[in-house]
């Protein structure tokens, strides 16, 4: 059931997301901050979240002016689509598009039988394309008819993008491929291997493509398809990769918290930019190809000077996630950094995009009280110990626990993960 809210309560629930223009972030989210989109012009920027909705957020006032509530679960992904509309992708699966400053969206797409982590929309407006770990695209025309299903990747599709020209739609993945859809000739893609599997996608202005890599590297491809180089951007997966209006950088945010700034002619970092020490879910320019927005954990949105690498207007720390500051020095809480973004560690905190982990040890997968767990983890038999969370950080959850909707992540040193099964025992355990 979905609660509707007066025209006073929304304006009040304005209110209290406006901030002060010195301040040059937006606050508003209850939840970490999944996606972020900006318009042609500049004028606002869309943020989704796994709080279940979206925002409007003017870029001149610093304010909200539209909270899109539309999924079930957290939106995972947003997109501008020009000609006054916009659009969100949810883990519930399901794509809405919506007219600006509209309560409701004008158009729900169903059809993905997992959720929804990718969105783009086509330059002239009259396709939108979505990516989704049921290992499909679905690209759909936004005026309505029948949407083309595109099948060839053999693991979860985590991005998409549109050419420059419109002419082609591309693709990236876990299976370490680049798959490119002339739109013409949709039945003959060009796939292209890369050395990692693949977290995100961006084209620059003359067509040059770039993929985030769960290896800490960005990788660059001509737009046909062939390798060009690569950047060792962090040392944990890149999540979100974003290229500069006027193709000079790069950004490749990391889920360790970590923005870098790469010199796209130079194929080099120039310069990192560092936040709260949380993982950045999403990055993207501003039309003056200086101006760079982030989103992460923190449940703000933060704008950058990519040029020099600081953060525009004062720097707030949200109070609640501080709560590692009590373990600095711990090698469990610094390998536990990766996992802030779904996961809380206290009764108090609540459920994010993942469950709680207090009181994990001795409970059975898939039966905490008040989260909806996949129907595959509800079959399954394992009860968490400090040896099976060890066995699925080792082998990845994809292989642990086929059917979750844990992003993949593995923990190649032993001693890391030991490290982290000592931090979860002193943090976790009912007492």
């Amino acid at each position: 059931m979905r609660r509707k809210l007066s025209f006073a309560a929304l304006l009040a629930a304005f209110a209290a997301l406006s901030i002060s223009a010195t301040v040059a972030q937006l606050q508003g989210h209850g939840g970490p901050i999944k996606s972020i989109a900006v318009s042609p012009d500049g004028r606002f920027a869309i943020s989704g979240s796994f709080d279940t909705s979206a925002i409007r957020w003017s870029l001149s006032k610093n304010s909200a002016e539209q909270v899109l509530r539309f999924h079930e679960s957290a939106v995972n992904a947003v997109v501008v689509i020009p000609g006054g509309k916009l659009a969100t992708g949810g883990e519930d699966g399901q794509v809405a598009i919506w007219d600006e400053g509209k309560p409701a969206p004008t158009t729900v797409l169903k059809g993905h039988t997992a959720p929804v982590v990718a969105l783009a929309a086509s330059p002239d407006g009259k396709w939108i394309a979505s990516a989704s770990w049921d290992r499909t695209i679905r690209l759909a025309p936004v005026a309505g008819g029948e949407t083309k299903v595109l099948q060839g990747h053999q693991d979860n599709v985590n991005a998409v993008a549109f050419t420059p020209d419109g002419a082609a739609l591309v693709s990236a993945g876990y299976d370490l491929t680049v798959r490119i859809w002339p739109l013409a000739k949709l039945e003959s893609p060009v796939t292209a291997q890369v050395p990692s599997p693949l977290n995100a996608i961006a084209i620059a202005r003359d067509g040059e493509i770039i993929v985030a890599g769960a290896d800490g590297k960005v990788y660059f491809l001509s737009s046909s398809g062939d390798m060009k180089g690569s950047v060792q951007a962090a040392e944990r997966p890149i999540i979100s990769v974003a290229a500069s209006p006027d193709g000079r950088f790069v950004a490749a945010s990391a889920i360790a918290g970590s923005v870098a700034i790469i010199e796209r002619q130079d194929r080099k970092v120039g310069r990192t930019l560092v936040g709260p020490g949380l993982p950045v879910w999403a990055v993207v320019f501003l039309p003056d190809s200086v101006t760079l927005v982030s989103g992460g954990n923190d449940r703000l949105v933060r704008r950058w000077d990519a040029t020099s690498g600081e953060h525009l207007g004062e720097v707030a720390m949200r109070g609640p996630d501080n709560i590692l500051a009590a373990f600095e020095g711990d090698r469990g809480a610094e390998v536990y950094k990766a996992c802030v973004a779904c996961h809380t560690l206290s009764p108090d905190e609540g459920n994010r995009a993942g469950p709680t982990l207090h009181g994990i040890f001795g409970r059975r997968i898939a039966t905490l009280p008040g989260y909806q767990f996949s129907d595959a983890l509800k079959k399954m038999n394992i009860v968490w110990t400090p040896e099976t969370v060890a066995k699925l950080f080792e082998i990845g959850p994809m292989a642990y626990t086929p059917g979750t909707k844990m992003p993949e992540q593995k923990i190649a040193s032993p001693d890391d993960r030991k490290a982290l099964m000592e931090f979860l025992l002193k943090t976790t355990t009912k007492k």
